[in-house]
């Protein structure tokens, strides 16, 4: 396929019972009901000229994908869970349960959704990145003086405590599911890709694994982060922490970079294996899909495209974003 008509680079995640696509004017999650009917969550993207602006300026634009992709998944995210858990209620308990929620003074109420997503991101990323390091201290702390290797064993010891982390909750039927979904997303995008008409059958046939993976992103990390970190060193464990906390930007925004170049070059024999790494994680995040779960794959990426040509003729936006699509995925 020559690069004029290559289509564009559509990215989304998997929800519970569902899954939600980005186009460049609308994001849309579709979710499977109890009754087997497909709901969706349709909401305009509104990028403000800033975050356009920032997500030009290489480094800098992958902390600031991760950032608002986290705060605009969580309204997603949280679609989803509603719905799931009406479906798993009588009325009157779902209603009981909207009125404690509403009458209570939540997190989410007071910050809003977007800040809640954002915060957890942070969060989680501090606890991946800080954990390791006290256990290697504890483990090795006074084994030797070797700041690189120390540094090394704690990515071995971070990659060691993500698999087993991605291995005990791909145990939970609802995260099975959740993982089975994700790969649904993948094998639309892929067959997309290859100019297929979006059947389950014809989506079936394609690879769960995709390169521009937020699975890919997260061990690149790692890998990144080794190589970063061991360019400093540290004389306590105490400076070795604000350094992981003050390199963690660097990291993800390095990280984010050489996705976008091994994406590039995943059609170059030899140096496509630069992407295998992230391929290998998404034999945990993924899992086979039923034919069920990609039909709702494609309802939501079909109501996506519909949904994205409709406002780009009718002129809602001021402006078409113009940024480099990005190369992270759910």
């Amino acid at each position: 396929m020559s690069k004029q008509s290559a289509p564009p680079s559509y990215g989304g995640q998997a929800v519970i019972e569902g899954v939600m696509f980005g186009g460049k004017n609308v994001n849309v999650t579709a979710v499977r009901r109890k009754d087997g009917e497909i709901t969706f969550l349709e909401v305009p993207r509104q990028d403000k000229s800033w975050v356009k602006t920032l997500r030009r300026i290489p480094l800098l634009r992958g902390i600031i994908s991760l950032i608002d992709s986290s705060a605009k998944g969580s309204k997603h995210l949280n679609y989803a869970a509603d719905a799931y858990s009406e479906d798993q209620m009588s009325p009157e308990e779902y209603a009981e349960q909207k009125q404690k929620e509403e009458s209570k003074m939540s997190l989410s109420m007071m910050l809003g959704v977007a800040v809640v997503g954002i915060l957890s991101l942070i969060v989680g990323k501090l606890v991946f990145t800080l954990v390791p390091v006290f256990v290697e201290s504890l483990l090795f702390g006074r084994a030797f003086d070797n700041h690189a290797l120390h540094t090394l064993l704690e990515g071995v010891i971070k990659i060691i405590l993500l698999l087993i982390y991605l291995w005990a909750i791909s145990q939970t039927p609802m995260i099975k599911r959740l993982f089975q979904y994700h790969g649904a997303e993948h094998k639309v995008i892929t067959a997309y890709e290859h100019g297929e008409e979006l059947t389950p059958e014809n989506v079936q046939k394609y690879s769960r694994l995709h390169y521009r993976c937020g699975s890919s992103f997260i061990i690149l990390t790692v890998i990144i982060g080794v190589i970063i970190y061991a360019l400093f060193s540290w004389d306590s464990l105490t400076e070795r922490i604000i350094q992981r906390i003050v390199l963690l930007p660097v990291v993800i925004g390095v990280s984010f970079e050489f996705l976008k170049f091994t994406n590039s070059l995943r059609e170059v024999p030899v140096l496509r294996y630069l992407g295998y790494p992230g391929l290998w994680l998404q034999l945990l995040t993924t899992k086979e899909p039923t034919l069920d779960q990609i039909e709702v794959s494609i309802a939501s990426f079909n109501r996506m495209r519909e949904l994205d040509a409709a406002l780009e003729q009718q002129h809602v936006r001021s402006a078409v974003t113009t940024a480099s699509p990005d190369p992270v995925k759910g």
